[in-house]
């Protein structure tokens, strides 16, 4: 297959987010759930026919799981059977217990679909990486757009308390990557950011109220917050951030330039009062925008 991502002949490339599939550790009473979610994942795939799928984190509970490396197979199975490809960011219940996120990794690797990276090795975290999704011209050369994916974290240090950052290290080599693209391509390139735990902003944004969407739940980010958002605003690339792990929140809103947009819950075997789906994403070569729309699991679209 090819594992290139690039737009089409429309100049469109569209992206379904998956996000909290959250399967379980196989007990009878989780099974049916778990079908639920695979499910959703093969129907939304079916009726979008994305260019690419990202997992925005907790794939899994890995938290007293027997075998979570199995239940990770099983949560990729859907989207490795689709033949669509696809990269992920770790989550902060994916290798609570029992696994790493280097072993998850290497699962990931087994797949000629999954475009995954670990990243550089010293900086913070597993899977900061950036892809490019190149121009529909026929030479198919040229960088169209850019994809960063950075490792949120798990849980804050005890005296901390709550949830982890996105370190400084990891907002310098954003930075520098961004930096570089700019360079090679003599101007800044629309970009697109994916990790799990949103930032302090999102909370800002709902308060600020240029939203559409639902906030059932309070914003669980870190009490620090890094200065990644100051980051992206400062290098002027990213057009917008997508986030999971709150599963009752889907809303999305423009705050100082960049739109922060919440996916929808996807995994049926963990809290929410929000109908089932995925975001999905729409850029157009050429345009510093995107379309998104959230896909239900009943086949509908929420706005």
């Amino acid at each position: 297959m090819n594992r290139e991502l690039k737009f089409r002949g429309d100049g469109t490339f569209t992206i379904v987010q998956f996000t909290d599939m959250h399967l379980g550790g196989g007990k009878e009473d989780e099974l049916d759930r778990d079908a639920q979610t695979l499910e959703l994942v093969r129907r939304v795939v079916e009726l979008e026919q994305p260019d690419f799928i990202v997992l925005t984190g907790d794939m899994i509970w890995s938290h007293g799981v027997a075998d979570p490396q199995a239940s990770f197979r099983k949560a990729i199975s859907t989207v490795v059977e689709c033949g669509v490809p696809w990269a992920a960011v770790f989550g902060n219940h994916d290798t609570e217990e029992g696994v790493t996120k280097e072993e998850l990794l290497r699962i990931q690797h087994e797949y000629v679909s999954c475009l995954t990276q670990a990243g550089p090795s010293d900086i913070s975290g597993v899977g900061n990486y950036v892809l490019t999704v190149k121009s529909a011209s026929k030479s198919g050369s040229s960088e169209a757009a850019l994809l960063y994916f950075l490792d949120s974290g798990m849980m804050a240090p005890e005296e901390v308390g709550g949830y982890e950052w996105i370190h400084r290290d990891q907002i310098h080599w954003y930075a520098e990557q961004s930096r570089k693209a700019e360079d090679r391509n003599g101007k800044k390139l629309p970009a697109l950011g994916f990790f799990h735990i949103p930032l302090q902003e999102y909370d800002e944004l709902w308060k600020v109220g240029n939203v559409s969407g639902s906030k059932f739940e309070r914003v669980e980010c870190a009490k620090v917050n890094s200065g990644l958002f100051t980051a992206l605003m400062e290098r002027g690339d990213v057009i917008g951030t997508f986030v999971g792990h709150d599963h009752d929140n889907d809303y999305t809103g423009m705050l100082h330039g960049i739109r922060l947009c919440y996916g929808r819950v996807s995994g049926y075997n963990c809290y929410g009062k929000l109908q089932r789906g995925a975001r999905v994403i729409r850029l157009q070569e050429g345009l510093r925008d995107f379309k998104t729309w959230i896909r239900l699991d009943d086949g509908g679209i929420a706005r």
